[in-house]
């Protein structure tokens, strides 16, 4: 081996070992003791002991009890208080319609005058026979105040046959009524379905569809309003409610609860309630939807709180109550809102106190420095 390799190799192994003793001395060096940051210190609150699950400030607000008024917006539908579909009880050919759509009626006018050939045959047949009846039976009379003349059977068989022939006059007398169709009530003509010289008669009988004109009453109204289950303890029989219909936006009306279902629908979940409208100007129509501003009462006050102090999750709904600094959930059940406020009802109590915004972050049991919201 050369001189020159030998020379080489003696100086890298001189470099490997100072560096050997540089790294150990290194090694000797004592090191500083490291400071944990303040982020990851824990806050020691005073009275709490040290290793607590622990918050700094948390605002707080006092549960209140107060009475419930509020207003909520329910969807109603007009209907005429009276409504009747008014049809012959015979057989006939219109002869006039007196009325059409949208005509005002009173009581006992005449709609419709029919006509019954057929029935004007019969009673001039039992007017005949009656005629004839009477005259057989004055003369069996006269004959029996002679003895012997007249068996006393023969005189009793003409004079039921008599009463018999009266009533049926009487009774196709009352028939006749039947041709002129007349108005039950007040009220105001809302469909026209037939015409004169039209064969008509009741259902079944061969004639048109029974319902020759519509009548409704719409001076008075019914306005239904189905109440939901959860407010049906609101309703008050005879107080005024007011509603608006789209056909007069900025307008107000008013209608009186007047019948309530006391019945709950399974479908919807909510009670028919009907309220008594007064119409004299018929400005409102049946058959109009309105928005009722519907009451929400209460019998006795109950409890709210801030709407941001219930917390909502898909296992629990609850409150954040802090007792002597230390939280507790207390489920609740909303109930209805007043504002920023909303009722709920759980173990609590007035004056309690309960974190004004709540989360489920904030765990039972964590100790917090309560702050009054003012």
């Amino acid at each position: 081996m050369s001189r020159k390799m030998i020379g080489i190799g003696l100086v890298l192994l001189g470099l490997i070992v100072v560096g050997v003793m540089v790294m150990s001395n290194e090694e000797r060096v004592p090191q500083k003791p490291l400071i944990p940051s303040s982020s990851t210190s824990s806050l020691e609150m005073p009275g709490i002991p040290a290793g607590s699950t622990q918050l700094g400030s948390v605002e707080v607000v006092p549960v209140s009890r107060q009475q419930l008024q509020e207003t909520i917006p329910l969807p109603g539908e007009l209907l005429p208080f009276l409504s009747v579909d008014l049809s012959p009880k015979i057989m006939g050919i219109v002869d006039s319609v007196n009325v059409d759509r949208g005509a005002r009626v009173r009581k006992g006018d005449v709609l419709i005058q029919l006509r019954a050939p057929e029935l004007q045959a019969q009673r001039r047949e039992a007017e005949a026979q009656l005629r004839a009846a009477n005259i057989t039976y004055t003369r069996l009379q006269a004959a029996a105040s002679t003895p012997g003349i007249v068996a006393g059977n023969d005189l009793e068989l003409a004079q039921h046959h008599q009463e018999a022939l009266t009533a049926r006059l009487q009774s196709l007398q009352e028939m006749e009524k039947y041709l002129r169709v007349v108005t039950p009530f007040d009220g105001v003509i809302t469909q026209r379905n037939i015409h004169p010289g039209a064969v008509v008669g009741p259902d079944g009988g061969g004639g048109r569809a029974s319902s020759l004109l519509r009548l409704e009453q719409i001076v008075h109204l019914r306005l239904i309003v189905p109440v939901p289950e959860a407010y049906a303890g609101s309703i008050a029989k005879g107080a005024t409610v007011p509603f608006t219909v789209p056909a007069y936006p900025e307008e107000t009306f008013q209608g009186v609860v007047s019948r309530i279902a006391q019945s709950v629908d399974p479908a919807t979940r909510s009670m028919p309630v009907e309220m008594d409208v007064d119409n004299p100007a018929m400005r409102l129509a049946a058959g109009m939807f309105s928005e009722v501003r519907w009451p929400i009462r209460r019998s006795t006050p109950t409890l709210f709180v801030p709407a941001t102090a219930v917390v909502t999750t898909t296992e629990n709904v609850f409150v954040l109550l802090v007792k002597e600094g230390v939280v507790e959930w207390v489920p609740v059940r909303k109930g209805s809102r007043s504002g920023s406020m909303v009722e709920v009802f759980g173990a609590l109590q007035s004056g309690d106190l309960v974190v004004l915004r709540g989360t489920d972050e904030i765990r039972p049991g964590t100790q917090i420095i309560p702050v009054h919201k003012k």
